[in-house]
């Protein structure tokens, strides 16, 4: 145990609350506008900025598993918001293109659709950003029960309801 003040713990614990809840709200608000949750206007806008991207790409880019992001792209194209497609490039491989309602879905989008987290990480400077990973992978040590399959789900399928 270390000898931090609980009124340390309790300050960062409330940090904490403050990350959480503004996610949760954000992606309420988000799938509220849209009527998709975070996570797949997420794929959604990155199909948008590549077009016929394939599913090994765009799991990397949002930082899932290649079947999560098989999953979520399975639901958007029952949802006619993604279709499928032989990439210009190589008629061998598939693409996936926007369908109309992935269009209107894009259409309201409130801000960025994998949440408003990233886009505040993005905001801090390196070295405060590598403290922060220092910092975080020492509380990840210490926290009983972590389970590290988390770090591939995204943000908004955690806070969803």
């Amino acid at each position: 145990m270390n000898n931090a003040s609980p009124q340390l713990m309790l300050e960062v614990l409330q940090q904490f609350r403050v990350i959480y809840g503004t996610m949760r709200q954000y992606f309420r608000e988000l799938e509220e506008c849209c009527g998709l949750p975070g996570s797949q206007m997420w794929v959604l806008q990155e199909v948008e900025r590549t077009p016929e991207i394939g599913i090994t790409e765009l799991a990397g880019r949002l930082g899932i598993h290649q079947s999560t992001c098989s999953l979520l792209v399975e639901k958007l194209v029952a949802k006619n918001c993604l279709s499928k497609k032989r990439q210009s490039a190589d008629q061998r491989r598939v693409g996936l293109c926007l369908a109309s309602n992935g269009l209107k879905a894009l259409a309201a989008l409130p801000g960025p659709a994998e949440g408003v987290l990233p886009e505040a990480l993005a905001a801090v400077p390196e070295v405060a950003l590598k403290t922060l990973n220092i910092n975080l992978a020492e509380l990840i040590c210490h926290l009983p029960g972590k389970n590290e399959a988390f770090a591939a789900t995204p943000l908004a399928e955690m806070v969803h309801d």
